[in-house]
């Protein structure tokens, strides 16, 4: 497998207009990928800030934003195929609330430059999602083929559940793709310390993107923290701290940095020690009350 060339975009949340502004944004952000990365990661949510304009609300309102979001899901989801064809990129747009029968969730894309597409949903719902949008948990964690091999998407909160993501390593993911939208930075810190755990555990690399900026004008997206960064093992042939690239903080913009596969499998294989390999494969022991004598 070759070396793939990643984007990961910290998403400036403005003001759109339409699908149509929304759509020209994104365009804008791809042509400055192209000839940089095959394949770009956007945050989760990054299109809601469409959900203001949809709605026609007066004043900043979650309900109508989402019943907005959700019923104009296909059209945004045909911008964001229109932008990987013509981009000729591999595209993780983030992700978009959208109706699943009854329920609504949270679906991250991951879009080929030709059009074609499939989705990873988010498994673990926020409180605010949970209680406040009434957002369902969807289905659980798959891999995705790529011309570098298997990928993984963890959406935000997933991320901080080590399961979900060793269930894409162990299907062969040796990249994840973590699509953030994170308040504060307290949320945002939990998110990339969870990366830097799934990279350290699972000797992968995890790649973050999260929406950055303030948005009054939105009760859905209206403070946006992190930056983006990339992460790999902490162990020989890798970064001391096992970063490696990373964004400024709340500075909108690109990180880019070009992951090996054969890194993966070579730390894997000899690295000073076998994360990915001595993984627990039984339940642990319940522990029992100390002694004390």
């Amino acid at each position: 497998m070759r070396p793939l060339r990643l984007g990961a975009l910290a998403w400036p949340v403005e003001p759109t207009t339409g699908i149509e502004g929304f759509a020209a944004k994104l365009n804008h952000w791809l042509r400055e990928a192209v000839g940089h990365a095959d394949l770009v990661l956007l945050p989760e949510y990054a299109c809601v800030e469409l959900g203001p304009a949809l709605s026609g609300a007066a004043a900043p309102d979650e309900a109508a934003e989402l019943r907005a979001m959700v019923e104009a899901a296909p059209a945004v989801l045909d911008a964001m195929r229109g932008a990987a064809r013509r981009h000729g990129l591999w595209l993780q747009p983030g992700s978009l609330p959208m109706r699943q029968g009854d329920a609504v969730v949270n679906r991250a894309p991951l879009i080929a430059p030709d059009g074609r597409l499939a989705f990873q949903d988010k498994g673990m719902m926020t409180r605010f999602e949970a209680e406040r949008w009434g957002v369902s948990p969807g289905a659980g964690p798959q891999v995705f083929g790529t011309p570098w091999g298997l990928l993984g998407i963890s959406v935000c909160y997933d991320s901080e559940f080590p399961k979900h993501v060793r269930a894409q390593v162990e299907a062969g993911a040796w990249l994840v793709l973590v699509p953030a939208c994170t308040d504060t930075l307290h949320g945002f810190n939990r998110v990339r310390f969870a990366c830097q755990a799934r990279a350290l555990e699972n000797q992968c690399f995890v790649a973050v993107a999260p929406t950055v900026g303030t948005a009054p004008w939105s009760a859905a997206l209206d403070a946006n923290r992190g930056q983006a960064a990339v992460f790999g093992p902490v162990d020989r042939g890798f970064p001391e701290d096992g970063v490696l690239a990373a964004g400024a903080m709340d500075a909108p913009g690109w990180t880019f940095c070009t992951l090996d596969p054969a890194r993966i499998e070579a730390v894997r294989r000899d690295g000073a020690v076998l994360n990915h390999r001595d993984w627990p494969r039984a339940p642990l022991p319940r522990p029992g009350p100390a002694v004390f004598a």
